[in-house]
């Protein structure tokens, strides 16, 4: 019966409140988040800076995406393999110098396997070498508003000025997930081969073993060394929920495993996502004057989204629609401004508004043939 009560406690408690020593109680820190609203379900320790060793590289392919979405590099084009990256020790894809591989490999390889002399060899071919690539990635981690991380490197080797935090990792996996969604095609590679034609033939494993058992796992991030013990960045989905679960500084690769799927299940066990608006909904229509269009239609760049408790229902929901300053020209799927979801005043959820054509200037003669045109048909 007192096991009963307890449960019954549990469901009726808001789904971010949880006993710290229950759910996680050997890591020195840990978070659970929704991903697409970066809402925070649970929290221990969340900004506590501890070492993080290979989670560190998911920053790395954050700029890697970045470079490749950008078109700077391809994943097909080859590099050749410095003398400095091959020399580098621990988590390796056993690069030899003056070897040619292809970037696309050199993602598996700090991928699946956390090969910290793919990560290097990326670093160089990016920004010249590791030092300048360490630049951007402490300036990617300002840019994405991180308060407790700073990288002396770019494998996650342990130094006292190499630290982060598990809500800033969570926040890194989210835009890695979220923005770069390709990272998944990667991350959810559970084995594979690299020089598979050759005879140094190697087989690559995933050091994340949750998505060869965890329903709906497919990423994301190993990391271990003496100084920050055992850590996983996780993101699993199931129907149109997915979830980002961090633990920091376990004991053991099992221990670190067990208390991260009973992040997981927590979170898909007492939350839901439940979509309020479709992407597709005009939001809003406003009338601006000289351009090609009567009418500028305004709509969400993705559906907006909430997250609830399981079991809770007939929430009631008010919005803010907050435009920015509108620059003409602008073009089909420009960011425009934001809504915002309350519920009681409280601040839940926002998503991104856009236009859905591209709207020009007129210029003076297309201008006056707008107006007669209005004038004769009584539009003005």
């Amino acid at each position: 019966m007192k096991k009963f009560i307890f449960l019954l406690i549990l469901l009726l408690l808001p789904f971010n409140v949880f006993a710290e020593d229950k759910l996680i109680p050997n890591s020195q820190s840990g978070i659970l988040i929704e991903a697409d609203s970066g809402k925070i379900i649970f929290e221990k320790e969340k900004d506590k800076r501890v070492s993080v060793a290979s989670m560190t590289k998911m920053v790395a392919q954050i700029i890697i995406l970045e470079e490749i979405e950008k078109g700077h590099i391809k994943w097909n084009d080859m590099v050749t393999v410095s003398r400095n990256a091959s020399g580098m020790g621990g988590s390796q894809i056993y690069l030899e110098e003056g070897e040619k591989i292809s970037i696309e490999d050199l993602m598996k390889g700090i991928s699946v396997a956390s090969g910290n002399d793919a990560t290097v060899a990326m670093a160089e071919v990016i920004s010249g070498s590791e030092k300048k690539f360490v630049k951007k990635m402490n300036e990617k981690v300002k840019e994405l508003g991180l308060k407790n991380t700073h990288f002396s490197n770019c494998t996650g080797l342990d130094t006292d000025d190499h630290y982060s935090s598990s809500y800033d990792m969570a926040m890194i996996a989210r835009e890695l997930v979220v923005n770069h969604p390709e990272i998944l095609r990667f991350s959810s590679i559970y084995e594979d081969y690299l020089r598979e034609d050759t005879d140094r033939k190697f087989w690559l494993v995933n050091t994340n073993k949750l998505i060869s058992f965890y329903s709906g796992a497919d990423g994301l991030k190993t990391g271990h060394t003496d100084a920050a013990g055992y850590c996983l960045a996780a993101t699993a989905k199931r129907n149109d929920l997915r979830l980002i679960a961090i633990v920091l500084g376990e004991k053991d690769s099992k221990v670190r495993n067990t208390e991260t799927v009973s992040l997981l299940d927590y979170g898909f066990n007492n939350v839901k996502l439940k979509k309020i608006v479709d992407k597709n909904t005009i939001v809003k229509k406003i009338k601006l004057s000289k351009i090609n269009k009567d009418i500028v239609n305004i709509k969400l760049k993705n559906n907006l989204n909430v997250i609830e408790n399981t079991g809770i229902n007939n929430k009631k929901y008010k919005f803010n629609i907050k435009l920015n300053k509108i620059n003409i020209p602008l073009k089909k799927n420009t960011v425009v401004g934001k809504i915002e979801v309350l519920n009681k005043n409280k601040l839940v959820s926002t998503g991104e508004l856009i236009v859905t054509e591209d709207i020009e200037k007129l210029n003076y003669f297309e201008l006056l043939k707008k107006n007669i045109t209005n004038l004769i048909f009584g539009n003005l």
